[in-house]
């Protein structure tokens, strides 16, 4: 294998001659041994930084302070990135110390060497396009790994938004499907008062997609940008207008609409951003942990539990007990959701942490937003097809614990009063009689005309007012 030697103000260092990246980036690499997930596992990112390095590069070359040549050879080089070439070659840490120093170094590195190819030089010859004085030029990793950062995020969110989307209409189907399934609806795990199995699965639907709406809310926040904000919001370095032409050119070339910060000062050591996504990823986290508990309740037994639903069957539950399956699908779905709330704590410190004017600690929140979405869009897309789509109902069984409830006694309250409905609810606990056995045939209170008709489907899912 060849090699080829680099040097920063550190010393040499022998890098392996084929690889794009350079020395500053071998020193992250060797420095950062934390999560052992490079970046080069989140395809978005790398995407990110092709596209805000092109921004820049084209605004510097309209400003004429980057030699055109130079500019041209950069920009083609970060379509390569954009295009996700060369992801093996983004090789750093997702947490390291430097707030995202060798990460931003990574990607200099690689467009520098493809923009050395790209006009005919060797990797390495950093006297034609230098990663510091060309591809960085009049940029800070202060504002280039945040505006970076953003981008990914926001192009994340969209599989992630798809993924809820759909289940929000898997949930939606079944609401469809069970829509004449009588069942019992409960509060403090009592008996309460009829609904159907639909309205219950139509409510999960609604929940997700509240979700949905918000996180398409919160996103809106990640387009304000500190783009030629350089080190601490001053511009230092960079050429007058930069901050507006590369935000312009950004926003031309991803089809979204950037916003470059009124206080760059304030928006360079700013993290509210990430607190708000990664707040409403975890007010998903708690709604789906709700939703897989009651999935996890309804199909419990099945001889000796609820056993109003049937999850599908995905593999033995147990080395001990024959025949024995669990609900594994919602039940990993919930250590997901505890993960996630985990993390949001984890972004909540990050983001506390920062002095001065940086946040050094957005690593650790890239890593924690970034492993937050990519965890719960595995977990909504396995609950959807390989729980959801499959669930079916034990209408018969539903039916029958309704009407052999106590609770359905509330129908009955707008008749009789609160306090003869709990007369006749108390003694059908004394003693075991059904409701219609003491209302309509020993205190024959009711016909059995009016009962069929207080107690038809329609009317206990949707109950019509009587006085």
């Amino acid at each position: 294998m060849t090699h080829r030697i680099e040097k920063d103000f550190l010393g040499e260092r022998e890098l392996p001659g084929d690889a794009y990246y350079g020395v500053q980036t071998l020193r992250g690499k060797e420095n950062f041994h934390i999560t052992g997930i490079p970046m080069s596992l989140e395809p978005n990112f790398i995407k990110a930084f092709g596209y805000v390095k092109k921004a820049a590069a084209l605004a510097n070359r309209d400003l004429g302070v980057l030699d055109a040549k130079v500019a041209d050879a950069v920009a083609s080089a970060c379509d390569r990135l954009i295009a996700g070439e060369m992801r093996d070659q983004f090789v750093t840490d997702f947490i390291q110390g430097g707030a995202g120093t060798s990460t931003n170094m990574n990607a200099n590195e690689v467009i520098a060497n493809l923009a050395l190819e790209t006009l005919g030089h060797k990797k390495g010859e950093y006297q034609y396009v230098n990663p510091n004085d060309h591809v960085n030029f009049g940029q800070s990793t202060n504002d280039m790994y945040p505006t970076a950062f953003r981008l990914a995020l926001i192009m994340r969110l969209e599989t992630y938004m798809q993924s809820l989307t759909a289940l929000q209409q898997a949930f939606f189907a079944k609401g469809k499907e069970f829509e004449r399934v009588l069942k019992m609806g409960r509060t403090h795990l009592q008996d309460a008062v009829p609904m159907s199995l639909g309205q219950e699965f139509h409510g999960w639907g609604t929940t997700i997609g509240e979700e949905v709406q918000r996180i398409a809310e919160v996103r809106q926040f990640l387009h304000e940008i500190n783009l030629g904000a350089t080190a601490i919001g001053t511009t230092v370095t960079a050429a007058p207008g930069y901050p507006e032409l590369s935000t312009k050119y950004l926003s031309e070339l991803t089809g979204r609409k950037f916003i470059l910060a009124g206080d760059l000062i304030e928006a360079t050591s700013d993290t509210g951003a990430y607190v708000l996504l990664s707040g409403v990823l975890k007010r998903t986290s708690s709604k789906l942990t709700k939703i897989c508990n009651d999935l996890r309740l309804l199909a419990s037994g099945p001889r000796c539990g609820f056993n109003e639903i049937n999850l599908p069957q995905m593999q033995p539950g147990s080395s001990i007990m024959p025949g024995k399956v669990n609900p594994v699908i919602p039940e990993v779905v919930n250590q997901v959701g505890f993960l996630v709330i985990g993390l949001d704590l984890t972004v909540t410190l990050a983001a506390s942490a920062g002095q001065l004017q940086l946040n050094v600690m957005e690593p650790v929140i890239t890593f924690a937003l970034f492993t937050s979405i990519a965890t719960m869009e595995n977990a909504v897309n396995s609950l959807r097809v390989n729980c959801v789509q499959g669930i079916t109902a034990n209408a018969e069984r539903t039916r029958d614990m309704v009407l052999n409830s106590l609770g359905i006694v509330t129908v009955l309250k707008p008749h009789f009063g609160y306090k003869q409905c709990a007369e006749i609810a108390r003694e059908g606990y004394e003693t075991g009689k059904s409701l219609h056995q003491i209302v309509v045939k020993e205190r024959k209170l009711l016909t059995q005309e009016k009962w069929e008709e207080m107690f038809s489907f329609e009317n206990l899912i949707n109950p019509k007012f009587e006085q």
